[in-house]
């Protein structure tokens, strides 16, 4: 918008002082005072002549007797008389005369080296009417100008507003797909491509509500399905000690419904700390041992071993969603891998590259994008966790974008299985 204000006002501005120089060398040429009073100044000029022929003491009277004859204001006077500047005077001695104006209106001068050191003066009448009409003439095209140079600078305004409330009728009708094609030459491009991000969000929550919502109704039939049996078996077995079993099923169902449905509720509202990001800074490699630390327990429990291939550069990020979207890679990796965790970082380019790779089945090539999707498990790899449900990976991919990074997923070189790569834009508060 800042552009279009510059415009608006620049265009103004040069449109005002552009129509005022044309209009004012206009009404200079066509309204000069000489093509006015042309006329006037062919009389004068012949009177000048008849007064050659007259003797000197006689032509007051005689120009008396042309004002009377003629019906005009018209007088012979010194040249003392004049109380006008050199320059002034030496125009009265020009074909046209000098004409002057003063509160009564105009009035010419002239004088010739016959008349000299005398002149003519006579009264000149304007046409005030024409006049007037000239001025409103000029005054309407003036406006008129300055109304096409506003349309130039307003029309593309008002297209690309129209572009931009048809996208908005679109994807208020549902079209969750509707988008602006911005435009190098237009005023609002912060306001299009500010539409297009909120559409793209709003269409990316839409999909992970719809997404969220079939997975819980699918997976949330299994434990239901459990309960319902254990219920009906207690109920109708008259064994106490079978009883306390079929419970005891019921109640590790239930843990499972409420951890599922714990997990669901945290990612629907994941969203919400896009905007809540605290960086700060720290060392990676004593950040990534910490890490490794808290996740000890995990990895003796499953004899894994962890490799850590670490430079001690600065970092800037937000080290609590850091730390969860590696600790969800590494947990990742423990639920597949056999024996061995490679992880490294490093810093390269302005970036963050952190390397995650285990040696386990590792992943479907035609699942690389897939396994960043909420929810999404491989078939074969769908009872390897218990409470795995499809959202450690997809919460990474959140992190990374909300550091403006990626994460991707290919082949180990090193161990043979799954090789996941987090990258995120460093940020260095001032």
């Amino acid at each position: 918008m800042k552009k279009f204000y510059i415009s608006l006002l620049g265009s103004a501005l040069l449109s005002i002082v552009v129509l005022g120089w044309l209009i004012d060398a206009f009404s200079q040429r066509a309204h000069t005072p000489q093509d006015e009073f042309s006329q006037q100044s062919k009389m004068i000029t012949g009177f000048s002549k008849q007064l050659a022929n007259i003797p000197t003491p006689e032509r007051s009277s005689y120009v008396k007797q042309l004002a009377q004859e003629f019906d005009i204001l018209i007088d012979y006077k010194p040249n003392e008389s004049l109380a006008l500047p050199p320059s002034l005077l030496l125009q009265m001695h020009t074909p046209d005369g000098l004409i002057l104006e003063d509160q009564q209106g105009f009035y010419m001068l002239y004088s010739s080296e016959i008349l000299n050191p005398f002149h003519l003066s006579m009264r000149l009448d304007k046409h005030s009417d024409g006049e007037q009409r000239n001025d409103i003439m000029l005054t309407l095209l003036f406006y008129a100008g300055l109304c096409v140079f506003m349309g130039f600078i307003i029309a593309p305004l008002a297209k690309r507003l129209t572009v931009l409330n048809e996208a908005a009728k679109k994807f208020a009708s549902g079209n969750v797909q509707a988008r602006i094609k911005v435009s190098h030459f237009t005023y609002i491009k912060d306001v299009e491509l500010t539409f297009n991000r909120m559409a793209s969000q709003i269409e990316k929550l839409v999909a992970e509500n719809k997404l969220m919502a079939s997975s819980l109704s699918h997976d949330i039939r299994t434990p239901i399905a459990c309960l319902r049996f254990g219920l009906d078996a207690a109920l109708d077995s008259h064994d106490e000690h079978k009883i306390k079993q079929y419970l005891a099923r019921m109640e590790n169902d239930l843990d499972h419904m409420e951890s599922m449905l714990s997990s669901y509720l945290a990612f629907a509202t994941l969203e919400q700390n896009a905007n809540k990001l605290t960086y700060s800074s720290t060392n990676i490699k004593p950040y990534l041992e910490d890490i490794l630390v808290q996740l000890a327990p995990k990895l003796e429990s499953q004899m894994l071993s962890v490799q850590l291939n670490s430079s001690d550069d600065l970092i800037s990020a937000d080290l609590h969603w850091l730390a969860r979207a590696i600790t969800n890679l590494l947990t990742n990796a423990c639920d597949f891998a056999s024996q061995y965790i490679y992880l490294s970082a490093k810093l390269h380019e302005q970036q963050l590259i952190i390397t995650v790779e285990d040696d386990g089945p590792g992943i479907a090539r035609e699942n690389f994008n897939n396994v960043f999707s909420p929810f999404f498990r491989e078939e074969d790899h769908r009872n390897r966790a218990d409470k795995s449900y499809g959202l450690g990976l997809a919460i990474v991919a959140k992190v990374a974008d909300w550091h403006h990074g990626n994460v991707k997923v290919t082949k180990s070189n090193q161990l043979g299985g799954a090789c996941f790569t987090l990258t995120i834009a460093q940020h260095y508060n001032p």
